[in-house]
């Protein structure tokens, strides 16, 4: 019999580890479906809450806030991009790629996981984010991002433009911080097991059956 497991992934649209841990999760859930039953809630974290809107180009930014070199950025967006690739997501990241702020994302996520669409939203805000380099903090992108992930783009736009959920995003990233989350991805089963990082879907399976396993006797 499988266990139902609720999984909250704490993450960022503009952290690339993010999707490749999702990816990596997904596939896991895939494999797991005879002894796992999961929930997916997908819960905020900002890597750059003080990014201005306009944004900051990507080298300039990462070798400032990790004190590496262009060099060094060169090599990590090619590694990143490599391990893109082996999940099926593309990205294209280049030295004239910008950061953007995500708070904005944010908010459309809390609006789309009360009506089932929050998946498929994250999903087409990394699409937009990575591959297709579009700037998230604008209302545009993030209103077409909602329509490809089956929203309404009326709606979309009323909650960007009247500040919804502004106060909700903010409680939940103070609660996460609270519980100890200061890196993403973060993937917390049950609120009780954490998985760090963008995790292989092996390790990922792994992890999932012995707690499933250990969920069981209780069940």
């Amino acid at each position: 019999m499988a266990q139902h497991l609720k999984i909250d992934f704490v993450s960022d649209v503009a952290c690339p580890w993010c999707i490749i841990g999702l990816k990596g999760l997904e596939e896991a859930l895939a494999r797991t479906s005879d002894a796992v039953e999961a929930d997916i809630t997908f819960q905020p974290f900002e890597l750059n809450p003080s990014m201005p809107t306009e944004g900051q180009n990507i080298v300039e930014h990462i070798t400032h806030k990790y004190g590496i070199t262009a060099e060094q950025s060169a090599a990590n967006r090619a590694m990143i991009r490599a391990r893109g690739a082996s999940v099926g997501f593309t990205f294209n990241m280049s030295e004239e790629s910008r950061i953007y702020n995500t708070f904005d994302a944010h908010r459309l996520l809390h609006w789309a996981e009360t009506s089932g669409h929050q998946q498929a939203l994250k999903l087409a805000l990394f699409k937009a984010y990575f591959t297709d380099g579009a700037n998230v903090a604008e209302p545009d992108v993030l209103v077409a991002a909602a329509i490809s992930a089956g929203l309404d783009g009326e709606a979309a736009r009323e909650v960007l433009e009247t500040g919804r959920y502004a106060q909700e995003v903010r409680d939940a990233e103070r609660l996460w911080q609270s519980r100890g989350i200061s890196a993403v991805p973060a993937v917390v089963i049950n609120e009780k097991w954490l998985i760090s990082g963008g995790q292989p879907a092996d390790a990922f399976e792994k992890a999932l059956r012995n707690i499933a396993a250990e969920v069981a006797p209780a069940a």
